[in-house]
C-alpha cells in the first residue's frame, strides 16, 4: 500500500496527490511514469506521469484529472489514505541535454509532464521559453511552478479569460521565427495540440518530442492498446516511449485508435455516478 501524504486541488477536475513511494522516488527521472491501482480486488490500472519526486522523503507527486470512474476514484483519495498499487518508474526517461534555447510546451494536464522535463533542461544550463495553454484560467494548472523553472513563460487560454487568447502554436509560431535560436521543442498535452505543434515545428525544421502517455493501458508492452505509428513502423508507447519524435508520429490514426475504449469508459464512469449518487452527464468518458 503507498499512502497519500498531502492532497491538493489545482483546478475542478485537477488533483495533486503527493505519494509515499520511496524506491520510485529514488530512480524517478522526467519522463518516467508510473502504473497505478486505486484500490485492491480489481479495477483498471491507470498510467501517471511523475510530476516529481523527494527522494530524501521518499515522496512521489502525481497529478489527476478526474473525469472517469479510476481517476475519480483516485482523486478523492485523502491525506492518510492508500492506493493499492503504484508501479515504475517505467518509460525511457527524456534525454536532458544542453543544446541552448528550447521550448516547453503544455497543455491541459499535460504541464504535469513538461514540468519536469523544464526543470531538468534548465538545470543543465538551458534557455527554456515556456508555453501553458488552457481552455479558460481555472484550467490552468502549475503556472508559478513552470514560471519558476523558465527564462520566460507565456500563457494562453483559448477564451482570453487569462494570459494572451489563442493556442500554443500562436506564440511558439512567433518564437521560431524570432531570433531566440529555438534546437528542441518539447511538447505534451492533448493529442490534437500536439499534432498542430508537430505540423508547425515540420515546417519550421525544428526537432520536437512528444509524449503520448495518455494513450497507454497497462503500460507494460502486452496489451498493445498503445500502438502507434512511428516513421512508417508500430511502437508501443509504454515500452518504446512515451516520447518520440513529433514529426514522425501517424496522429490521425492514433487519434482515432485513442476512441477505442470510450464506450467502456463511459458505462464504468455512469455506474459510478449511479452508485455516488453524482449526476450522469451524457456523452462522458474517461
Amino acid at each position: 500500500m503507498f499512502r497519500v501524504i498531502a492532497r491538493e486541488s489545482l483546478a475542478p477536475t485537477v488533483t495533486k496527490l503527493v505519494v509515499e513511494a520511496p524506491l520510485v522516488a529514488r530512480k524517478r527521472r522526467p519522463g518516467h511514469f508510473v502504473m497505478v491501482r486505486v484500490q485492491e480486488g480489481g479495477g483498471e490500472r491507470i498510467p501517471l506521469t511523475i510530476a516529481g519526486s523527494d527522494p530524501e522523503a521518499g515522496t512521489i507527486t502525481l497529478i489527476v484529472q478526474a473525469v472517469g470512474k479510476t481517476t475519480k476514484l483516485l482523486s478523492a483519495k485523502a491525506a492518510g489514505e492508500s492506493i493499492s498499487d503504484v508501479l515504475g518508474p517505467l518509460g525511457h526517461p527524456t534525454p536532458i541535454e544542453k543544446v541552448g534555447a528550447v521550448a516547453c510546451v503544455g497543455g491541459g494536464v499535460g504541464t504535469a509532464v513538461v514540468l519536469p522535463i523544464a526543470h531538468a533542461l534548465k538545470e543543465v544550463g538551458n534557455q527554456v521559453y515556456s508555453i501553458l495553454g488552457a481552455r479558460t484560467q481555472e484550467l490552468l494548472i502549475l503556472e508559478n511552478e513552470l514560471r519558476a523553472c523558465s527564462t520566460e513563460l507565456t500563457v494562453v487560454t483559448d477564451d482570453g479569460s487569462y494570459g494572451t487568447k489563442g493556442v500554443v502554436t500562436d506564440p511558439l509560431a512567433a518564437m521560431l521565427d524570432g531570433p531566440l535560436g529555438i534546437s528542441v521543442v518539447y511538447a505534451v498535452g492533448p493529442l490534437p495540440m500536439m499534432r498542430a505543434v508537430a505540423r508547425l515545428t515540420a515546417q519550421k525544421g525544428v526537432r520536437t518530442i512528444v509524449s503520448l502517455n495518455p494513450i497507454m493501458v497497462d503500460g507494460t508492452g502486452m496489451c498493445g492498446g498503445c500502438r502507434v505509428t512511428v516513421d512508417g513502423k508500430t511502437k508501443f508507447a509504454c515500452v518504446d516511449g512515451p516520447e518520440f519524435p513529433a514529426e514522425s508520429v501517424d496522429f490521425d490514426e492514433l487519434m482515432q485508435r485513442n476512441r477505442t475504449y470510450v464506450d467502456m469508459e463511459r458505462v464504468a464512469d455512469e455506474h459510478l455516478c449511479r452508485a455516488t449518487g453524482e449526476p450522469v452527464q451524457a456523452g462522458r468518458a474517461s
